[in-house]
């Protein structure tokens, strides 16, 4: 059976910086002959990781279990799909926590040797595939942005692309309306209050600036 915790705000985005992989990445063992596929990705909310889970069914369907765990800030989830309890899902899931990471799915896909291994053989196995899965994938640290809903005036577009450049900014999609431009532009939340400044000034206070009520990561 899968577990999860949704503790309150669960649904929120976080502020400070989390390290996450950079690609999927695989590695796989044979205990006891036993094969143990382990497959870590970046998940961003619970339907990507359980839509890596259901691709990895898919492309291994004959599989004898397809155990797995995920951390996506305060939620997490894990499930030991047919193995005794506790072996495998949670394994999974403290490999993931040990490595430190953040919006991470790691499944272990098994094909059953014939060599049954014990409880404590299981917990070994699934998670010291996973945690080595871990850690030989690369990874990246990710600070997230704020974004601001810009609207500015056609005279004082110069104004808006010159700050684009000199604060480090993630620009959106551009509409043009009959008095000027909107856009999202995205900032490291210690540079938003200067930039928003910094473009009412450039603007003569022209500039119209809201801020989302949840930040995006980025």
């Amino acid at each position: 059976m899968a577990r999860a915790a949704t503790p309150d705000g669960a649904g929120a985005a976080l502020s400070a910086p989390f390290t996450t992989l950079v690609e999927p990445h695989r590695r796989d063992a044979l205990i006891e002959n036993s094969e143990f596929l382990a497959f870590a990705e970046r998940a961003g909310t619970p339907e990507e990781a359980l839509a890596h889970l259901a691709a990895l069914k898919a492309r291994y369907p004959d599989a004898t279990h397809h155990c797995w765990a995920y951390r996506i800030g305060p939620l997490y989830r894990f499930s030991d799909d047919g193995e005794p309890g506790g072996t495998a899902g949670a394994p999974i899931l403290r490999a993931i926590e040990g490595q430190g990471l953040d919006r991470v799915m790691v499944v272990v896909v098994r094909y059953y040797g014939g060599t049954k291994l014990g409880t404590g053989g299981l917990v070994r196995a699934y998670g010291g595939t996973a945690a080595e899965c871990l850690r030989t994938a690369p990874r990246v640290v990710v600070r997230p942005r704020r974004r601001l809903n810009v609207a500015v005036p056609f005279e004082h577009l110069s104004g808006l692309y010159h700050l684009l450049g000199t604060f480090d900014t993630a620009r959106g999609e551009e509409t043009y309306g009959a008095g000027g431009v909107t856009l999202s532009v995205e900032v490291y939340p210690e540079e938003a209050d200067a930039f928003a400044a910094a473009l009412r000034d450039a603007t003569r206070g022209a500039a119209q600036i809201e801020e989302e009520e949840t930040p995006p990561e980025t």
